[in-house]
């Protein structure tokens, strides 16, 4: 009958613990969810900046090649003033 009693507990004991992995089980698998939907929403924030650095990369880059075809308009300009001050000059 003691036999029967201590299997009974450990049944008990058992099932128990298998409860309460499953209600463990459960939670992680939650906070798995939560963490690939935190993972997805990450990526595409990710992408989203990395989008946009390129297209400021890109956007500086041509502002850089308009300021160098600006600079060197300038400096011929003032090369053709030099160059007619010292035409003038020679007269």
């Amino acid at each position: 009958m003691q036999a029967l009693d201590d299997l009974s507990q450990n049944v008990h004991v058992l099932l128990e613990r298998y409860e309460a992995l499953r209600e463990e089980n459960a939670r992680l698998r939650g906070d798995i969810e939560k963490q690939r939907e935190e993972l997805i929403r990450t990526h595409s924030e990710l992408l989203a900046l990395q989008q946009q650095n390129r297209r400021m990369a890109t956007a500086n880059a041509m502002s850089v090649a308009e300021g160098k075809v600006e600079a060197m308009k300038r400096i011929n300009a003032l090369i053709a003033q030099v160059d007619r001050a010292i035409a003038a000059l020679k007269r």
